[in-house]
C-alpha cells in the first residue's frame, strides 16, 4: 500500500475508502448469514447443538475485538482494515467447500476474524479520518451504503436459489470472491492516509469514559433482543416463513439505505443528546408492543421502527468522538466491541429459557433495558467535550493527556 503523496486530490479520499469498504463487507457477510441455517441443514446435516456450538464459536472474536490493540503493533490499522475484509471474504468463499461440523467451524471463525476485525478499524478510522462536525453525517451514508449492498446480496441469493437453483457452494464463492476483489482494489488503488494522532498501543480504560462504556454495552444487550428475539418472534408467533422474512429483511434494507442519511444529518445538527433520548423513548414502546402484539401489523411495524431507531445509536460513536483523546481511538473501539459482545454472549441463552416462561417477559425485559438506557442518554451533555463528558461525574477529573 503505497504512501499518501500531496497531489493525490483526486476521488481517492479517506471518505471514498471507508464507503467502498462498507459495501465490501455485507455483500459476503449478508450472504454468509442469509444461507448459514439452510446450508448447515442441508449439506452438513447439522442438529441445534451443532448451530449452538457454531454461533458461539462466531462469537469468539467479537468477544476478543480489544486485542485488536495488540495486532496495531505490528500493522497499521489501514492495511489490518484491508486484511481483515480479506479474512472475511475469503472465509465466506470457503464456506461452501467444507460441508462439515469441523469444516463449518473453521470457516465460521475465519470469516468471524475478518468481520470483527474490520468492523473495529473500520469504525476506529472513521473516527480518526473524519471531521467531528461531519462524522453523524458520514457514519449516516456508511449504514446506507451497507444497507443497499445487503439489499443486493438478499436480493441475488433468492434469484440463485429460488430462480435459478444455483448451488450454495456458487454462491458463497461469488459472494466471498467479490469482496476478496474489492479488498485488493482498495490495498493497491488507494494511498495510505495518515491519522492526525498517533494510536496508543496498550489497552486503555479512562474513568471518565465510563458513560460510553455503558451506552455501549447497553446498545449491544438492546441489539441481542432485536437480532434474536424480534426475528424468532416474527416466525413463531406470526408464522413468517423464510420468503416472508426475506421480503421484510429488503424492506429493512431500503428504509435504512433512505434514512440513515438523514438521521445522521439530525445527530449533526441536534446533538448526540437529543437523538439518544429519541432512540430510547421510542425504544420503551417497540419493546412494549412486542410484548402485547397481537397482528400481523404489528410486529411488521414495530420490526420497521426498531430498526429505525438502531441506525439512531451512532449517535454513541460520535459522543465518544468529541470527548475521547484522539489517541484512544483504536484501542477503544476494540474495547467497545468487547462490551457489546459481553451481551451478545449472555443474553440469547439466559433470555432463551426466559422465552419458555412467557415471550411477553422478554421484550418487557427489553423495556426495562430501554429505560436504563434513557437514564443514561439524559447524562450525554449536550455539547459534549473532552472537558464535559456527562452530567454525572464519579471520583477525581483528570485532564485529557494527563491520564
Amino acid at each position: 500500500m503505497r504512501k499518501f503523496l500531496p497531489q493525490d486530490t483526486d476521488w481517492r479520499s479517506p471518505e471514498m475508502l471507508l464507503l467502498l469498504m462498507a459495501v465490501a463487507m455485507p455483500l459476503s457477510f449478508a450472504s454468509w448469514r442469509g444461507l448459514l441455517n439452510n446450508f448447515a441443514v442441508e449439506a452438513a446435516a447439522f442438529d441445534g447443538q451443532q448451530i449452538g456450538i457454531l454461533q458461539s464459536v462466531r462469537e469468539v472474536p467479537g468477544f476478543l475485538s480489544f486485542a485488536v490493540v495488540f495486532i496495531l503493533l505490528f500493522i497499521r490499522q489501514q492495511p489490518l482494515a484491508v486484511l481483515s475484509l480479506l479474512f472475511l471474504g475469503v472465509g465466506v468463499a470457503m464456506t461452501g467447500l467444507l460441508p462439515s461440523f469441523w469444516g463449518l467451524l473453521f470457516t465460521t471463525f475465519i470469516m468471524s476474524i475478518g468481520f470483527h476485525y474490520f468492523e473495529t478499524t473500520h469504525q476506529s478510522l472513521t473516527l480518526q479520518w473524519i471531521d467531528k462536525d461531519r462524522a453523524p453525517e458520514v457514519f449516516g451514508r456508511i449504514i446506507s451504503a451497507r444497507s443497499i449492498a445487503s439489499a443486493i446480496a438478499f436480493g441475488i441469493i433468492f434469484v440463485a436459489l429460488e430462480w435459478s437453483g444455483v448451488a450454495y457452494t456458487w454462491v458463497y464463492l461469488v459472494a466471498g470472491g467479490v469482496t476478496v476483489v474489492i479488498a485488493l482494489y482498495c490495498w493497491k488503488t488507494f494511498p495510505e492516509f495518515k491519522a492526525a494522532t498517533n494510536q496508543r498501543k496498550t489497552l486503555v480504560f479512562r474513568q471518565r469514559y465510563w458513560l460510553w462504556y455503558a451506552l455501549t454495552f447497553m446498545s449491544g444487550a438492546r441489539r441481542q433482543i432485536f437480532v434474536v428475539f424480534a426475528v424468532f418472534l416474527m416466525v413463531e408467533k406470526f408464522d413468517f416463513s423464510a420468503s416472508d422474512m426475506s421480503l421484510l429483511f429488503l424492506v429493512n434494507m431500503g428504509a435504512t439505505f433512505w434514512l440513515a442519511p438523514k438521521i445522521g444529518r439530525f445527530v449533526q445538527r441536534f446533538g448526540e443528546r437529543r437523538t439518544l433520548i429519541i432512540e430510547y423513548t421510542g425504544l420503551l414502546f417497540v419493546f412494549t408492543g412486542y410484548a402485547f402484539a397481537t397482528e400481523v401489523w404489528m410486529g411488521v411495524g414495530l420490526y420497521l421502527l426498531d430498526h429505525v431507531f438502531f441506525a439512531m445509536a451512532l449517535a454513541i460513536k460520535t459522543y465518544f468522538q468529541k470527548i475521547a483523546d484522539p489517541a484512544d481511538i483504536a484501542s477503544s473501539t476494540g474495547i467497545s466491541f468487547t462490551l457489546s459482545h459481553i451481551a451478545a454472549v449472555v443474553i440469547p441463552a439466559a433470555f432463551g429459557f426466559l422465552w419458555l416462561v412467557s415471550p411477553a417477559y422478554v421484550f418487557l425485559a427489553g423495556t426495562a433495558m430501554a429505560g436504563v438506557s434513557l437514564v443514561f442518554a439524559l447524562m450525554v451533555p449536550r455539547h459534549p467535550t473532552p472537558e464535559n463528558v456527562a452530567l454525572v461525574s464519579f471520583g477525581k477529573t483528570v485532564p485529557v493527556g494527563a491520564e
